[in-house]
């Protein structure tokens, strides 16, 4: 049995790491950022997970929902302490909060949800960005120094996406120069914000704003929720948390109703629209100023999808080195089930997709500091672009990280199925993302609107980099190629006819007497296919340029191009359909695209490991059984069984109140 560190190693995961063909520290420090982001993060991880009095007594499953919140928040403020601690040592920033808020050591700390994440991640940015500097002032220092809690209040419970329908009012008084909040219908009540139940006592509060009789619909208000000092609600305030739910509760989403609430005009976020003391609406210069805060969270959210698949595929992926079973050849001893191809089917492309979707989510955090810049000197031109990329990343790249953590658990058989795999709590968060923040179908409608715009004038694309493709790819002749800008180009003229059609069909309907509303209704099924063809196309894309401009070993760059190589024809055979009908490519071209994917199954065999140790996931982080780095898979697992209630007795009380009188009344 071979060592490393002095830590007994799986014989087969390390047959599996020295069959690895590329230097997996080079893989780790690329992905990091550099070695000098992946020492930062060693040091942080060291810092958050060594600390024992964020480790739980008892695991997650086996507390009561109240015990969970409970234990969350007191992790939560510990968390929070160490990190002002790193602040004040001049270590603080972006890094810290990702990590801690979304990604991988938060949730190993905290496994089902922060109920101080909104409050960092939606308060305080929707105060600096639409707060005026006065309301910065006053907010923003108390809430990074968690002087006051705060939330994200804008979900009703009959409204979630569609904000404009939001039903909370507050109406302007003049006289005394202060707004009256008011929940008129039990569907007004705020629904879902995270914190909101029994955590926060401040909260961004959005609700349509009336002056002078008129609405100027929905705003920002600051509202106090809570008394300072005995953290009761204050009257008129109808204030709880909404329940069990698949996932995330710890995360304390609650329920918020006012009856009769009265702020000052000063509440009011007033960077983009005012309200002066006797009541005169002033307008920003346009309305998508408010973008900013929702776009922010979307473009972590592709992160964090990229984060999940790392996670859940180094699980599945280790676990598929030490488990053997069945055999391929009678004569042959169990066989690794990596070596099955319909394994490697279910595991190679989530890895594919996982560096896919951080490459994506690196251009569009790049992107969002441009644009957010550019907002300041007041240039508008590249928001709508952004907004539009923004939604159907997020749409394509969360459904694609739910089906991918499901598929891994599916991978991983039964043991797959136990709480101790990590994966069925993995997936309770991860699916949870296709709906907040904008659901999904209604994100991918967004970016169809912006794309059918796009469709319509067509001349002015070239400085648009997401879309510039529509001005000619429609007419490319694409004889097959066994290559990724091949299947780029025909990606991109799928796409383009699909927009198209998706356009004309909407006219053939408005020619036929259709208001242009219901001609979007009932074209829409083909709008979200052509966004989320339009998004694929994209990340192939970026994927593959990313990959290609990296200044890498030649032994890495083969194995990424790889990669690229197996995310561009996974997806090209998922669309087998669009691809024959508007590409011109018949049925010989899809078996040499499948012929194609299987030799890239093959060649990636021996890498599999190193790639996924190339995430270089902690075992604390990752919180499993099965995935562990020494693959020490069964012993986890029968320690993980010794940790249930139930085991710290020979006989439950069950036995002799109910169990045993059943069996002698059958005598």
């Amino acid at each position: 049995m071979d060592r490393r560190n002095n830590q007994w190693v799986h014989p087969d995961l390390e047959k599996e790491r020295r069959k690895c063909t590329f230097n997996t520290l080079e893989l780790t420090h690329l992905l990091d950022g550099g070695p000098k982001k992946t020492a930062e993060r060693k040091e942080r991880e060291k810092f958050f997970l060594e600390d024992t009095e964020l480790r739980s007594k008892v695991p997650l499953e086996y507390l009561s929902h109240k015990e969970k919140y409970e234990e969350a928040v007191r992790k939560s403020c510990l968390i929070f302490k160490k990190v002002q601690q790193l602040q004040n040592e001049g270590k603080g920033g972006m890094d810290n909060f990702r990590e801690i808020l979304g990604g991988q050591l938060g949730s190993a700390i905290l496994g089902d949800g922060n109920p101080l994440t909104l409050h960092y991640v939606m308060f305080i940015p929707t105060i600096m960005g639409q707060g005026t500097f006065e309301q910065q002032a006053e907010w923003v220092q108390r809430a990074w120094q968690c002087d006051i809690i705060g939330t994200y209040a804008q979900t009703e419970l009959g409204h979630g996406t569609f904000i404009r329908g939001l039903e909370t009012t507050a109406i302007y008084d003049s006289k005394t120069e202060e707004f009256v909040l008011n929940s008129p219908t039990l569907t007004s009540y705020k629904w879902w914000p995270g914190g909101l139940g029994h955590s926060a006592n401040y909260a961004v509060v959005v609700a349509q704003l009336y002056t002078n009789g008129k609405c100027h619909g929905i705003h920002p208000f600051i509202v106090q929720l809570r008394d300072d000092e005995t953290h009761q609600p204050l009257p008129g305030i109808k204030i709880g948390e909404i329940g069990c739910k698949l996932g995330m509760n710890s995360t304390n989403n609650g329920y918020l109703g006012f009856d009769n609430i009265r702020i000052p005009r000063t509440s009011l976020l007033m960077k983009n629209n005012k309200v002066l003391p006797d009541g005169t609406y002033v307008s920003s210069p346009s309305s998508k100023l408010t973008y900013g805060t929702m776009i922010f969270v979307r473009v972590v959210l592709v992160q964090d999808a990229a984060t999940y698949l790392k996670k859940t595929s180094t699980i599945a992926t280790r676990y598929s080195a030490v488990r053997r079973q069945c055999q391929i050849k009678p004569e042959d001893p169990e066989t690794q089930i990596l070596d099955y191809v319909t394994q490697q089917y279910k595991l190679f492309p989530n890895i594919a997709t996982a560096f896919a979707f951080q490459f994506s989510a690196n251009w569009l955090w790049n992107v969002y500091n441009d644009v957010s810049s550019q907002l300041e000197t007041g240039n508008l031109d590249n928001l709508p672009e952004l907004h539009a990329t923004s939604c159907v990343l997020k749409a394509v790249s969360t459904a694609d990280a739910a089906f991918g953590v499901e598929t891994c658990r599916l991978a991983c058989g039964g043991h797959g199925y136990m709480t101790a795999s990590n994966l069925p709590s993995t997936y309770g968060l991860v699916t949870a993302m296709c709906t907040y923040e904008g659901e999904n179908t209604v994100l991918l409608l967004q970016s169809a609107r912006f794309l059918i715009k796009m469709w319509q004038n067509k001349k002015n694309l070239s400085h648009l980099p997401t879309v510039k493709y529509l001005q000619n790819a429609l007419h490319k002749k694409l004889p097959f190629q066994k290559s990724v800008t091949w299947i780029i180009a025909v990606l991109q003229k799928v796409s383009a006819s699909k927009i198209e059609l998706s356009n004309n069909n909407i006219n053939k309907r408005i020619q036929n007497g259709q208001s242009p509303e219901d001609a979007w209704n009932n074209t829409s099924i083909e709008l979200v296919e052509a966004a989320d063809l339009h998004g694929r196309t994209f990340i192939v894309q970026t994927f593959h340029e990313s990959v290609e401009s990296l200044k890498v070993s030649p032994q890495l760059k083969t194995v990424l191009q790889q990669l690229v190589e197996l995310y561009a024809v996974y997806h090209a055979l998922k669309l087998v359909g669009p691809l024959l009908r508007f590409a011109d490519v018949n049925a010989q071209e899809i078996e040499l695209l499948q012929s194609w994917l299987e030799e890239l199954l093959k060649v990636l065999r021996p890498n599999a490991v190193g790639l996924v140790d190339s995430f270089d996931i902690c075992d604390e982080v990752l919180s499993s059984a099965l995935g562990s780095y020494d693959g020490n898979v069964y012993e986890r697992l029968f320690q993980a069984a010794q940790q249930s209630p139930l085991n710290a007795e020979p006989v439950n009380k069950s036995f002799e109140l109910y169990l045993k009188p059943f069996m002698k009344s059958q005598l």
